[in-house]
């Protein structure tokens, strides 16, 4: 078996096109998706009719939790996105399973098989992506007796071996850099291709290879300028954040 992992597309439908093409050469005998598939200021409705072509096993992510239970309050950008996805592409969403199993001891999953929202290898602690130690994963992990996990949502690329299983986390096809607030951190690839791994079988176990693809991130920087959203444009631009800085002690000004 040789898989084509895919993850954090968020819209970007330039960088699943480049994707889906580069991995089509690969010899790759299925794909897989992550989740986090749609959200982002940019081309949500192509990112549904791309996927539409190729079905493939698909796990939910946090952010498409977010377009089926919206808050009450929308921003701008969840606004675009919901009036831009087809009737047909929410029920889709609305059906993906959280965790996902394949033959062949393969577990799927977008943050760890628990909590869709948590970062399964990295720890951001220090306002940064640092590896978590192989225990550490194992323990988010109990109970889950597979020989391939496959994660994502941190949108950093990472393989790790625990020595009971390997950890492979694609990267993000779509959006190579981000900031959060909770607590506050950056990821950041350090560049603006497109991201995703081609794991296989190797004898009794699996291993993995991540790619980097080159494709037109200056037009998905400008679409996301356009619709509003210059922090955006930046990361898909340079592949680069700054963690955000700590919230002010109440009463200080900043």
């Amino acid at each position: 078996m040789r898989l084509a992992v895919l993850a954090d597309i968020h819209g970007n439908s330039f960088a699943l096109s480049a994707v889906l093409e580069h991995a089509g050469r690969q010899g790759v005998d299925r794909f897989v998706n992550l989740g986090d598939i749609h959200y982002g200021p940019l081309d949500p409705a192509g990112t549904a009719l791309l996927l539409a072509g190729r079905p493939m096993p698909t796990v939910s992510g946090n952010q498409d939790r977010l377009l089926l239970d919206p808050p009450g309050r929308q921003g701008p950008t969840l606004e675009f996105v919901l009036a831009a996805l087809p009737a047909w592409e929410l029920e889709r969403l609305a059906a993906l399973p959280w965790v996902m199993t394949l033959e062949g001891g393969v577990l799927l999953c977008h943050g760890t098989p628990c909590d869709d929202a948590r970062y399964l290898l990295d720890d951001v602690d220090s306002g940064l992506p640092e590896p978590r130690r192989p225990e550490a994963v194992e323990a988010e992990l109990a109970g889950w007796d597979y020989p391939l996990v496959l994660c994502a949502h941190s949108h950093v690329p990472r393989v790790l071996h625990t020595g009971r299983r390997l950890v492979v986390n694609p990267g993000s096809v779509g959006l190579p850099a981000y900031t959060d607030d909770q607590p506050p951190h950056a990821m950041s690839c350090g560049s603006p291709h497109a991201r995703y791994a081609v794991v296989e079988r190797a004898g009794a176990g699996w291993r993995a290879e991540l790619f980097a693809v080159d494709y037109d991130w200056d037009a998905a920087a400008a679409l996301a300028a356009a619709n509003g959203r210059d922090d955006w444009a930046d990361c898909l631009a340079t592949g680069r954040a700054e963690p955000p800085a700590p919230a002010s002690p109440q009463g200080e000004t900043p």
